[in-house]
């Protein structure tokens, strides 16, 4: 008896040695998503944001804006239409528990400093680190790559991130008064948070 319960449990420790990165529950259903972010959503890119360690909730949020042109990419309503129908709970499971690594890209180190006087307004909602609301839907916007950041900040002053979206008009009513030089200083800034 005890050689075989001792012969089930150095199997069942060599089973889970073995499994690979797609044995993660919805990782299989996340593939097509690594082809921009990143395996694991560690996104690479300067351009694309990481997901790994994504509340699930804002990144069924943002899927689901995407697929129906709330969010209008492109680029990525496509794939968001393709995420509801493998099933975004799944793929909004696997990205979250994925353990996020702050971006690679390098920032200038005096353009964190301009960033980190600027950011003082950013506070309001994003918290004084940048790391979110997760209640009110709010990102976490440490760690990711400045050029998406900074995208998105121009994106919103120009009403072309959920354009018309009532609960962002507070939001895209601050970008307006911020001057778009500086939005690749807070970029940086939020960027280098760890």
């Amino acid at each position: 008896m005890r050689i075989a319960l001792t012969l089930v449990f150095i199997l069942a420790v060599a089973g889970a040695a073995g499994a690979g990165p797609l044995d993660a529950p919805g990782a299989t259903k996340a593939l097509n998503c690594a082809a921009c972010h990143g395996p694991s959503g560690q996104s690479p890119s300067d351009a694309m944001p990481i997901l790994a360690g994504l509340w699930p909730e804002y990144f069924k949020k943002a899927i689901q804006d995407y697929a129906a042109g709330r969010r209008p990419s492109p680029e990525m309503e496509p794939y968001a239409k393709q995420v509801l129908e493998l099933g975004v709970d799944d793929v909004a499971a696997y990205f979250a528990s994925q353990q996020r690594a702050s971006t690679k890209v390098k920032v200038d180190a005096a353009a964190v400093e301009r960033g980190r006087a600027a950011a003082q307004q950013c506070a309001v909602c994003h918290g004084s680190e940048g790391k979110g609301d997760r209640a009110k839907l709010i990102p976490d916007i440490t760690g990711q790559p400045p050029g998406y950041l900074r995208t998105q900040m121009l994106l919103f002053k120009e009403d072309r991130r959920s354009p018309g979206d009532e609960r962002l008009k507070a939001l895209k009513a601050l970008m307006k008064t911020i001057p778009d030089e500086t939005f690749a200083d807070l970029a940086a800034y939020f960027s280098s948070v760890r």
